[in-house]
């Protein structure tokens, strides 16, 4: 299903999309009609349309857009609600912008997903406070550490310390228990976000490579995944079950429900 302005998109539409390859999106779980974090994702398609486009961007008419494309279905599945300008040439990017919404949807998975394995590499991701459309980098590295037998890869900025992963946030439990995310410049993921106010025991800080080995587990996190175990970074092994995870998890479900 793919609707732009709530009618069905067309390919000459998507030619913009595909080829200029600007603008910037967020992708939201919907159980049963219930989005958690779901003003969060208004805010961020706000914040990011002033950010990329120079344009403001009703979240109510979004909203709208959202809820006749997905009328009537039930279950589980993940909606992304993509800004791009259909008039946008990659040779006239300067021009007055006016943000269209593409609304997408596909499948979603299991709740928590199997704990991943990654790899660590040098990159620092191109403005990280948008939650844009340009991903080459981030999936190029996805690809290289697949076939290098991991599951993800790891950011590292130059400085030594470790960001995120490529379409998630990445934190820690530390010796004593405390939840550690990682001060260097991330996006400001929604399922981050949340947690960071469900769980009391949380600092942000400095993690350095070196660090990995003094914490005691390492979880992923975004809104396809909620918290996800990761069990090995490089060499470094982590147990796949700790209580702290166990507490993000039951603080993530218990959050306020947010109806579409």
């Amino acid at each position: 299903m793919a609707e732009l302005n709530g009618t069905p998109v067309s390919s000459e539409d998507l030619q913009t999309l595909a080829l200029t390859n600007y603008g910037h999106f967020t992708s939201m779980r919907c159980d049963d009609g219930v989005i958690c974090g779901l003003s969060l994702h208004m805010e961020r398609l706000v914040r990011d349309s002033r950010l990329v486009f120079g344009a403001d961007l009703d979240p109510e008419r979004v909203l709208g857009f959202v809820r006749q494309a997905v009328s009537g279905r039930t279950g589980s599945f993940n909606i992304r609600i993509t800004a791009f300008d259909t008039a946008l040439e990659m040779g006239h990017p300067g021009a007055d912008a006016q943000p269209q919404v593409l609304v997408t949807t596909r499948p979603s998975g299991e709740m928590p997903p199997q704990a991943l394995r990654a790899k660590t590499y040098a990159f620092s991701r191109d403005t990280p406070a948008v939650k844009h459309i340009g991903l080459f980098s981030q999936l190029k590295l996805r690809r290289q550490a697949q076939l290098e037998g991991f599951d993800d890869a790891i950011f590292v900025e130059p400085d030594g310390q470790v960001s995120e992963g490529v379409t998630w946030n990445l934190g820690f439990v530390a010796a004593n228990g405390t939840v550690v995310w990682p001060a260097a410049p991330v996006l400001p993921g929604v399922t981050m976000q949340l947690l960071q106010d469900a769980h009391k025991q949380t600092e942000i800080r400095p993690v350095l490579l070196s660090d990995l080995s003094q914490m005691r587990a390492a979880f992923a996190t975004n809104t396809s995944i909620g918290v996800r175990g990761v069990t090995q970074i490089n060499d470094i092994a982590f147990p796949e079950q700790d209580p702290v995870l166990d507490e993000l998890r039951r603080a993530y479900a218990d959050l306020p429900d947010e109806r579409l």
